[in-house]
């Protein structure tokens, strides 16, 4: 191996292995380690017709005494049995995740990218259901599988403030699968994700599809915002996917920062409200936002070239956290 960790983009890397698990005859099997990363399904998987799949996502960090830790661990395995209860499939222990997870993460150890290069191992559970089945209608059997691969910053540019706009495209409707993590919300963003791209946008802003007032979601992440009277408010809906990272956030805020932290509605015709934004899950953490298109208005927050004090004051708590740098809060860290 010789990877070049300081320079790590978001991309997939092949590691020495993945996690797999079959479930059939109404059971999981043990799981083990594979080299091989690729998997050989029917031509009639319900994964492949008719969506029947969820994943999550985190990361392994490496900590300043070269041990590797992971982060709320747990929680990723509960929003997984979420997600595998909305879409009928079979749900996974939170021990067999949680050992699923060391296991291949101690076999890639070797990935885990130095302390200090601020790049980390991310972790992809997913969950689909496959075999011979061409009618609509649940599959039989299912294959959970971990894939990992060392990653840089999302951005390479580092914490610096991006620009948004809001689309007239709903990523998720009122009553449907946007509170659990399943590919078809993410391929429903594609497009308005590139049309945002086009007009020279990071994303776009996605309001709430019943009234279309409310923000909810930015692209593939949750939203924040800092209000004038300093406090941390994120936008509250059945719609919006319960993030880690934010639920997180609206901890570090209350009990490390001081901050009055709210989840509520955020009305898109009251951006004079706050005076920072941002982006934030686990793949980015937190971004900037500098400023956000709508209706042919572009309200600045902060700044477009500046980060703002409580945002820059959010992520290194969280980062510190993270990389074993300050206390964390009881349960949030796991050891290989």
């Amino acid at each position: 191996m010789n990877l070049d960790f300081k320079n790590l983009g978001f991309e997939y890397t092949k590691t020495n292995c993945s996690y797999i698990s079959y479930f059939k005859d109404g059971k999981w099997d043990e799981g083990k380690l594979v080299e091989d990363d690729t998997i050989t399904i029917s031509l009639t998987s319900p994964a492949l017709h008719y969506a029947q799949q969820g994943f999550e996502g985190m990361k392994a960090y490496r900590w300043k005494d070269g041990s590797v830790h992971m982060f709320r661990i747990d929680e990723n395995a509960k929003r997984l049995q979420s997600t595998c209860r909305r879409l009928l499939m079979p749900e996974i222990s939170v021990e067999k995740f949680i050992n699923a997870v060391r296991m291949v993460v101690k076999a890639n150890e070797d990935f885990v990218p130095p302390y200090g290069t601020n790049a980390t191992l991310y972790i992809r559970p997913f969950i689909f259901g496959v075999g011979n089945n061409l009618g609509l209608r649940s599959a039989k059997e299912f294959i959970f599988s971990i894939v990992v691969t060392p990653v840089g910053p999302y951005f390479k540019g580092g914490l610096i403030p991006v620009n948004f706009m809001v689309t007239s495209e709903d990523r998720a409707a009122p009553n449907g699968t946007g509170a659990v993590k399943v590919g078809g919300n993410y391929a429903a963003s594609l497009h308005s994700n590139k049309l945002a791209k086009d007009l020279g946008f990071a994303d776009c802003i996605y309001l709430d599809p019943a009234t279309h007032t409310k923000i909810e979601e930015v692209g593939a992440a949750n939203f924040f915002a800092i209000t004038k009277n300093g406090e941390f408010v994120t936008p509250i809906s059945p719609s919006i996917l319960p993030s880690i990272t934010k639920r997180s956030l609206l901890v570090i805020a209350k009990d490390y920062l001081n901050i009055p932290a709210f989840e509520r509605d955020i009305y898109i015709d009251h951006l004079e409200d706050y005076t920072e934004a941002g982006a934030c899950g686990t793949a980015a953490v937190i971004s900037p936002i500098g400023g956000i298109l709508y209706n042919d208005n572009f309200h600045v927050f902060y700044s477009e070239t500046e980060v703002g004090p409580v945002t820059k004051k959010l992520y290194d708590t969280i980062i510190k956290i993270q990389f074993g740098d300050l206390e964390a809060p009881k349960n949030w860290i796991f050891d290989l």
